[in-house]
């Protein structure tokens, strides 16, 4: 592995610090600097203001600096991390802060200038809640222009799946309808310490202007959680606690009250929004 700043090889950091990962914070360490550096570029981080979420040792954290992150916010939840990010720190004065923290709990504005860009290999067990927060914000455009995200493959081919295959869901219509999405490269288990039992992939999605179609945000995502909830059922079933006179409102934005939910393209979600708002 060759080394990418002055700062020990990350192996030696977790066990100065006894850093094991706790299977309840979600944690799967990703050691490999190259990687990391390799993340931080795909993110486009090089003068940017960026929050990481769950750095862990700052293997990544290290890599979004080394590739010229002018200031990087990250939030880390398990305090015997500090230590360790405060090396980091040393290393790049004035360019680290670092906040102990639920990152569900704090407000990157406290700290960052939008436009800012989000990078992180996210815990697993919050991941997927602070993708839906970032893509549903109260005012679009959002404070953030890139997410760059480590998920499991499984939910990185859900973000980016397309209508009429199991993949297809209510995380497909969020993130397509506000941001162009792609998954940018996928990391087998053995990148990870400890090493999880799937394959894990990284997703860049890039914030558009403005949505793709008009539809409200909280009436989009009550709609397509509804429909997804009962998947099997067609959608006059599994929408019917919606409104009384559900199968004329899928009629007039182009849905047969037949379809099953993830047959049914982004437009005609935000469609059927429209005719619910």
């Amino acid at each position: 592995m060759s080394r990418i700043d002055a700062l020990p090889p990350l192996r030696e950091v977790i066990a100065a610090h006894d850093l094991r990962a706790k299977k309840q914070l979600g944690q799967n360490f990703l050691l490999d600097l190259n990687l990391t550096a390799r993340i931080a570029r795909t993110a486009g981080v090089e003068g940017a203001q960026v929050l990481e979420v769950g750095p862990g040792p700052g293997g990544l954290t290290r890599g979004l600096l080394a590739e010229g992150a002018a200031k990087v916010l990250a939030v880390e939840k398990d305090a015997r991390c500090l230590p360790a990010l405060a090396q980091i720190a040393e290393a790049y004065p004035g360019r680290l802060d670092v906040v102990n923290g639920d990152a569900l709990d704090i407000d990157p504005a406290d700290h960052l200038t939008p436009p800012w860009k989000v990078c992180a290999n996210l815990p697993y067990n919050i991941g997927t809640e602070l993708l839906i927060r970032w893509l549903t914000p109260p005012t679009w455009p959002p404070p953030w222009s890139s997410l760059t995200l480590m998920f499991q493959k499984e939910v990185a081919q859900r973000i980016v799946a397309e209508p009429g295959g199991k993949a297809y869901g209510r995380l497909a219509v969020l993130a397509q309808w506000r941001c162009d999405a792609r998954i940018a490269l996928t990391l087998p288990p053995e990148a990870f310490v400890p090493a999880p039992k799937v394959h894990s992939a990284v997703v860049y999605l890039t914030a558009l202007p403005e949505p793709r179609f008009e539809a409200d945000a909280q009436v989009l995502e009550r709609v397509v959680a509804a429909g997804f909830n009962q998947r099997r059922k067609m959608l006059r079933a599994a929408l019917k606690g919606l409104a009384p006179n559900i199968e004329h409102r899928l009629r007039a934005a182009g849905i047969a009250p037949t379809d099953r939910a993830e047959t049914v393209p982004l437009e005609a979600w935000c469609a059927l929004a429209r005719e619910m708002g």
